[in-house]
C-alpha cells in the first residue's frame, strides 16, 4: 500500500495492468457467485458483503505492517464516498449475474463520464465541448450495449449503467478526498465503513455460503484490496494521461475471463458498443493530457 513518489513509468504501466486483470477477475468471481456455478446462487448484496468483509482484513493487515501515519478522517466525505461506493459495486455484481462480463465492464467506463457532468454543478468545474463529444461518443456505445430493441433488450444492462452513474458521483468524493488524505487511509476508511453498510444490509438475505462460496468471496475481496493498491501506487509513479488508457486493458481480461470459464463469446452488438465507449473515454484522456500540456 506504501505509495512511492518516484516517477517510473514502465513500473506505472505494469501496475495499471495488473490492476485491471485483478479487477476483471473480481467480476468473473461475481458472476460464479451470482449464479448457481458454485453452489446456490448468492444476492448481490451478499456479494457485496463478502467484497468489503475481506478487503478490510487484507487492508488492516497491510496497515499494521506498514504502520502509516493516520490523519482525523473527514467523516462526511467518507460517508458520501462509501455509501455511493457500496451500492454502485453492489449493482455491479447484481448485473453480471445476468450480462456477459465484457459488456458490464465496458458500461462501468462509462462511470468518468458522468463524474464529468456531475462536475459541472458540484465542483463548479467548466466543460468544454471535447468533452461533451466524448460524453457523447461513450454514451452512444451504452446505448448499443443496452439493445433497446423488444426482441434483445437486456433489462439487467440498466443495473450496470445505473452502477455507472453511481460510481461517477463516488469519484467526485474521491476527488474531494484525494487532496486532504494519503490512499492508504482513503482505502482503510472506505472499506470500515463500507462492511458496517454491508453487514447491516446482507441480514434480510443471508445464506450459508459453500466452501466453494466462502473461497470466492474472499478472493473478491483480496483481489480488490490488490488491485486498489496496484491502482494507487501506479498512479503515483505516472502522469494520469499515460495510465489512463491502459486501465482499459480490464474490457480485455473481463472478455477472456468469459470466454475461457462461462463459454461467452462476445457478440458483434458488444464488440461494436464497447468500441465506441472506449473511443469515447480515449477522447477524454486526450482531451485532458491536452489541456494539461497547455
Amino acid at each position: 500500500m506504501f505509495v512511492a513518489k518516484s516517477h517510473n513509468p514502465p513500473l506505472a504501466a505494469l501496475l495499471i495492468f495488473a490492476a485491471s486483470a485483478l479487477i476483471a477477475a473480481t467480476t468473473l468471481l461475481a458472476k460464479a457467485l451470482g449464479t448457481e456455478t458454485l453452489g446456490p446462487a448468492l444476492h448481490p448484496m451478499q456479494i457485496s458483503h463478502g467484497r468489503f468483509l475481506f478487503a478490510f482484513i487484507a487492508i488492516i493487515s497491510a496497515v499494521g505492517v506498514l504502520r502509516p501515519h493516520l490523519a482525523r478522517p473527514h467523516w462526511g466525505l467518507h460517508v458520501g464516498r462509501t455509501s455511493f461506493g457500496w451500492l454502485g459495486i453492489t449493482l455491479m455484481f447484481a448485473s453480471v449475474a445476468y450480462i456477459p462480463i465484457t459488456d458490464a465492464t465496458a458500461i462501468s467506463f462509462l462511470n468518468p463520464v458522468f463524474a464529468m457532468v456531475l462536475a459541472i454543478p458540484l465542483l463548479k468545474e467548466g466543460v468544454g465541448p471535447w468533452r461533451w463529444l466524448a460524453a457523447a461518443v461513450a454514451l452512444a456505445g451504452a446505448l448499443i450495449l443496452l439493445r433497446p430493441t423488444p426482441a434483445s433488450f437486456q433489462p439487467a444492462a440498466l443495473l450496470a449503467l445505473t452502477a455507472a452513474a453511481i460510481i461517477g458521483m463516488e469519484l467526485i468524493f474521491i476527488k474531494k478526498l484525494s487532496g486532504r488524505e494519503i490512499p492508504i487511509q482513503i482505502l482503510l476508511v472506505n472499506n470500515s465503513m463500507g462492511l458496517v453498510i454491508a453487514s447491516v444490509a446482507v441480514i434480510a438475505v443471508w445464506e450459508p455460503p459453500t466452501q466453494a462460496q466462502w473461497a470466492a468471496l474472499a478472493g473478491i475481496g483480496v483481489l480488490m484490496a490488490c488491485a486498489q493498491a496496484c491502482f494507487v501506487n501506479g498512479m503515483a509513479r505516472a502522469d494520469a494521461s499515460f495510465v489512463a488508457p491502459i486501465s482499459y486493458a480490464t474490457l480485455i481480461f473481463a472478455a477472456f475471463y468469459d470466454f475461457a470459464i462461462f463459454g461467452v463469446i462476445p457478440d458483434a452488438v458488444s464488440v461494436t458498443g464497447s468500441s465506441i465507449i472506449l473511443t469515447g473515454a480515449l477522447i477524454l484522456v486526450w482531451r485532458e493530457a491536452r489541456s494539461r500540456r497547455a
